[in-house]
């Protein structure tokens, strides 16, 4: 079955890799994702927080007068609590492209279009055959607009792109109110693939210490429904390839996704719970779902399942949400 597919104009002999993660931490567990066949290599992201203090030579600062601004400083980790700092991902990163054949995808986190942007150079400079660009930002300003949020994501890019010459993606979350909007935003300034989504980590509240607390918990199959709505909705309609990350833990799941028309499937979860093994799993079961189904590769089932038919989505999907409430019968 020929499962070939074409992520940020990377040709890959399947959708299916691991995502931004611990994953990619150790050379030894890289090895094992390239022989139960990963597609491609996603690290863990770089900081916009880890290169600016680096820039501005703050973290002796920070260490010497911690008790003098404890409550500001203690809103991130400290420095040694990082895996990498920026330089030792640039290392990584070369010591990655040396142990494996497959293409290796740096990221960068930040919220702001600083300094910190012409890092992505040295990304590049390290290796990196492509970058994904994740802009987690939780807004909580009432005076910032919406629209400003997404202008400052759309400058972001442009400084990326400005920076590099190796394809870029951009990591969203789904919390926008127009989302198509923004995606051809980001699409015209020259974003060559869209992730969909980020997770936001939601706090818990400890009642006892009177603090929130961070929490994590892995995602499970029921996560994907929102992202095959939006790639559904978003396909055709952008130049940029799509990925989905988030809710993928099967073979079929993976199948759904590119059906609504993902290029590309991250997994992160499934393989921090099972190993690194299971992506081989996931790419054998697609395969034999295609087989058993009579396509003759997954170019065909790609975007089977998108709204690019419709001649009203947003109708489709009012209509769909009418059909579930109706379904509904008090027992």
């Amino acid at each position: 079955m020929d499962l070939t597919t074409t992520y940020l104009g990377l040709r890959l002999p399947h959708p299916v890799m691991p995502g931004a993660s611990p994953l990619a931490d150790s050379l030894d567990t890289v090895r094992r994702l390239e022989d139960a066949g990963a597609a491609a290599i996603v690290l863990r992201s770089l900081f916009e927080e880890q290169i600016t203090r680096e820039q501005l030579g703050m973290v002796h600062h920070m260490e010497v007068h911690d008790e003098s601004f404890a409550e500001a400083i203690s809103y991130f980790p400290k420095p040694d609590e990082f895996v990498f700092g920026s330089e030792e991902y640039c290392r990584q990163i070369a010591r990655i492209k040396e142990a494996v054949a497959v293409p290796v995808i740096a990221s960068l986190n930040g919220v702001t279009s600083e300094g910190w942007l012409s890092y992505a150079a040295k990304l590049q400079q390290a290796g990196a055959d492509a970058l994904e660009l994740n802009v987690y930002f939780v807004a909580t300003d009432p005076a910032e607009t919406g629209a400003a949020v997404e202008a400052r994501t759309v400058e972001i890019l442009r400084g990326v792109k400005r920076a590099v010459t190796i394809p870029v993606a951009v990591k969203l979350s789904p919390f926008y109110s127009s989302l198509p909007n923004l995606a051809r935003s980001l699409d015209e300034a020259g974003a060559d693939g869209l992730v969909l989504f980020n997770r936001f980590y939601q706090p818990d509240i400890d009642v006892e210490a009177l603090e929130a607390t961070p929490s994590l918990h892995l995602s499970d199959s029921s996560e994907l429904l929102l992202r095959l709505r939006w790639l559904a909705i978003l396909a055709g309609q952008v130049r940029a390839s799509l990925a989905a990350s988030g809710g993928v833990h099967t073979g079929l799941d993976a199948l759904k996704a590119v059906m609504a028309g993902a290029s590309a499937v991250q997994v992160v979860s499934r393989l921090l719970q099972d190993g690194p093994g299971q992506l081989k799993a996931i790419v054998g079961a697609m395969g034999e779902w295609l087989a058993s189904h009579e396509y003759e590769s997954l170019e065909q089932a790609r975007g089977s399942m998108s709204l690019r038919t419709s001649p009203d989505p947003s109708a489709f999907e009012r209509g769909n949400y009418m059909r579930i409430l109706r379904s509904w019968r008090v027992a």
